[in-house]
């Protein structure tokens, strides 16, 4: 696919073919490793409209899962570091926003890109935890400010994603994992309609408390 992604990935106004290639590619990746996913969608986005996607964030396939369970083109926001994986980090930093979290101008930088691409009628896509937590025990990690500050700003619902078995299926711990169905949730969309700046930290920690409550509830299943 690199000739084609090449030409897709040269102009902001072929994304979409772009995003089309690469859920092709999110789809042959999962499949080919031998999960498959079960989607419970409890609210339909509207291809019209645009969103603000967050979901924890425990696993290298997060970012597949992603592109395979949203048909509507969004963009990334992600640590600079990936940019630096051969092949998939030069698309990766052509075609979403990479931030450096060490640096400030580049967190502003961040801002004023994401606002740019709203504004041309995009979704994003951020894992609020700022990455995966060190301590793998950990259900929920804390939720950084900067989604919700977009999504106040432009008025835009919040899309809570749970992610219930990508850590156990694929971790970061090299000798665990295994092949099987990877459930995930797409929960009812909190609106920011009204909402002012000063509301993020209520409406960040609404988001997290609908994902932390799932997975512990799943938890309380499971045992």
């Amino acid at each position: 696919m690199f000739p084609v992604l090449v030409v897709f990935s040269s102009a902001e106004r072929l994304y979409p073919k772009y995003y089309v290639c690469a859920r092709i590619w999110a789809k042959c990746i999962l499949y080919g490793m031998g999960f498959y996913p079960e989607i419970k969608r409890m609210q339909q986005l509207d291809p019209k409209k645009n969103y603000m996607l967050v979901a924890n964030h425990t696993s290298m396939i997060d970012i597949m899962m992603m592109l395979v369970i949203i048909k509507q083109p969004f963009i990334f926001v992600g640590k600079r570091e990936l940019a630096k994986i051969p092949v998939f980090g030069f698309f990766y930093r052509k075609t979403n926003i990479t931030v450096d979290r060490s640096c400030a101008k580049s967190k502003q930088d961040v801002v004023t890109e994401a606002r740019r691409r709203l504004d041309m009628g995009e979704s994003i896509c951020i894992f609020p935890e700022g990455g995966v937590p060190n301590d793998r025990s950990l259900v929920l990690d804390t939720f950084k400010d900067g989604a919700f500050r977009l999504a106040i700003a432009h008025q835009i619902p919040i899309v809570p994603i749970t992610f219930y078995d990508n850590k156990k299926r694929f971790s970061y711990k090299f000798v665990s994992g295994a092949p099987g169905k990877l459930r995930v949730k797409i929960h009812e969309f909190i609106n920011t309609n009204g909402m002012k700046p000063g509301d993020r930290k209520v409406l960040r920690e609404q988001t997290r408390q609908v994902i932390l409550e799932e997975l512990s509830k799943d938890i309380k299943t499971q045992k």
